[in-house]
């Protein structure tokens, strides 16, 4: 990839998107990051950033599901990364239609805009909640998709809309699908960030939702580097890729790996509020990234206690979970 290529990332302030936006620096590119607009200005997980990252990203505040700012955001650019999204399953319960107006809408603006300005690369993110409860296992590309929840449907209907503009207009896109990516800067709705942040700050028991489901995890460094492996293989235009390691562990078996490595015992509840509506439960995830490796050679560098260990680190910073309601339900 050359050093003089510009790349638009929307979602940059967030999880992924911050890592993201980081591993394309440091593979020598310019970045356009387009954080969601706020009063405050606040630049999510760009705030801070070290000096030889900052100086190579251009940060726009803004909002996907404005059609003009995105065509303005698409200017100059000639790869983009789409991680903009709403991606609490729990909120897609009470909001359905900031589900909808993101993911399906926003990916619809990023896809028009990218094809005016007949950009090179077009990554959409995707997730493997779109397979919904594996029905075969490991779970390829092929597997049927199963809408058990409107965030997984809103981003079925995105994934669906980005391959339509690749079919119809031949728009260079491939959908990135990552499985369950954990890591630092993981916000506390995710699973991880709630055991840990619970255990380090002293509760005597811990409450999640169900503890049987199991998810293959993927450490947040190795899904960047997806991204770019993705974006530097011609093989994977028009294509749907998975981002997983081929390994699962249930829930509550993870809340016991965090308590060792933690150093910290607890007290392990099933909380109600938590449990999502039984047949919206997605009860097994175990992908498949047979194709990834093929079209890309992408290994993960992280197994998961490698992976673990370094997000328990990043966590043990006092300064780091004041920001994490951990006595709080976070839908």
């Amino acid at each position: 990839m050359s050093a003089t290529r510009r790349t638009l990332v929307t979602g940059a302030g967030g999880f992924i998107g911050s890592h993201v936006v980081e591993a394309l620096v440091r593979a020598g590119r310019e970045v356009r990051a387009l954080v969601h607009y706020n009063s405050r200005n606040d630049w999510g997980w760009l705030e801070g950033m070290p000096r030889e990252v900052s100086q190579s990203v251009e940060v726009l505040p803004g909002d996907v599901r404005d059609p003009h700012l995105i065509r303005e955001a698409m200017r100059g650019v000639d790869r983009v990364y789409h991680l903009a999204a709403l991606i609490g399953i729990p909120y897609s319960y009470l909001a359905p239609d900031s589900y909808v107006d993101t993911n399906v809408r926003g990916t619809l603006n990023v896809l028009q805009a990218a094809r005016e300005a007949d950009v090179e690369r077009v990554l959409v993110t995707s997730t493997s909640e779109v397979y919904g409860t594996a029905r075969t296992v490991p779970i390829t590309e092929d597997h049927p998709r199963q809408g058990q929840s409107p965030y997984s449907a809103s981003k079925i209907g995105a994934d669906h809309l980005a391959l339509s503009f690749h079919l119809s207009f031949g728009l260079p896109v491939s959908v990135v699908r990552p499985f369950n990516t954990y890591g630092p800067r993981q916000s506390a709705r995710a699973v991880i960030p709630t055991i840990i942040t619970q255990l380090l700050g002293g509760a005597s028991e811990i409450r999640l939702g169900s503890l049987h489901p199991t998810r293959d995890l993927v450490f947040v460094h190795d899904t960047a580097q997806a991204f770019l492996a993705i974006d530097g293989s011609p093989a994977t235009i028009g294509e749907e890729v998975n981002v997983a390691t081929q390994q699962e562990i249930a829930i509550g078996d993870l809340a016991t790996k965090l308590m060792d490595l933690t150093g910290v015992q607890a007290g392990i509840v099933s909380s109600e509020e938590r449990i999502r509506p039984e047949n919206s439960e997605v009860e097994r995830l175990l992908g498949s990234a047979a194709k990834l490796k093929e079209l890309t050679g992408w290994t993960p560098a992280h197994d998961l206690d490698q992976g673990l260990a370094r997000t328990v680190e990043w966590f043990s910073d006092a300064a780091v979970r004041k920001g994490y309601k951990s006595h709080l339900y976070n839908v």
